[in-house]
């Protein structure tokens, strides 16, 4: 049997957040290998900013709330280290700040954005002195977006997932994920 070690060269990290508007957010990080086959899964107990935090932290708290404090959590929690961490949530890139794993966004597949061989700059959101937008590439068939300030990361994630079947749809996990962080809410209750 392949020990742990061996195996983290051959996963790919997962992870996204799912707003209950009465409990808070619950993140659930799924590591798959080549084959899309489940090694571990974490999720965590809803996180709910009180009134203070949101005032204190303004425009900052999503990419806090979903990047330092759940999808940080959820990472350090993992047994192994994958090539690549995948989120659909933009704000949980600022995970990337505290970790050494290239991470990127998923881009829907129906946004339209134009992303061919150069890295493009894409912006989700109004103008900001503190947000220096994203970076779009493409890996198979599947878009992708990382934070301008980590460019490199569309590189590192591109030459690491070199072999990936073409066809591997890195947006499917997510729909896993939020199936189990269900799943484990009604066993909760």
């Amino acid at each position: 049997m392949a020990t742990a070690h061996a195996l983290s060269g051959r996963l790919m990290g997962f992870l996204t957040v799912v707003e209950q508007p009465e409990f808070g957010l619950f993140g659930g990080y799924l590591l798959l290998n080549w084959a899309g086959r489940p090694l571990e899964f974490h999720c965590t107990a809803p996180v709910k900013p009180n009134r203070a935090q949101e005032i204190l932290y303004g425009p900052t708290l999503e990419p806090f709330l979903y990047g330092e404090q759940i999808a940080a959590t959820l990472v350090d929690q993992a047994k192994v280290q994958p090539v690549a961490v995948f989120t659909d949530q933009e704000p949980a890139l600022a995970l990337r700040e505290g970790c050494s794993i290239p991470a990127a966004l998923v881009l829907p597949p129906e946004a339209t954005l134009p992303v061919n061989g150069d890295h493009r700059v894409l912006r989700f959101d109004e103008p900001h002195a503190d947000t220096p937008g994203l970076v779009a590439f493409r890996l198979g068939r599947n878009r992708l977006a990382v934070p301008a300030g980590s460019a490199d990361d569309g590189r590192l994630i591109t030459e690491r997932l070199a072999d990936l079947p073409e066809s591997f749809d890195l947006a499917e996990p997510f729909g896993r994920i939020r199936e189990a962080i269900q799943e484990a809410q009604k066993a909760a209750r």
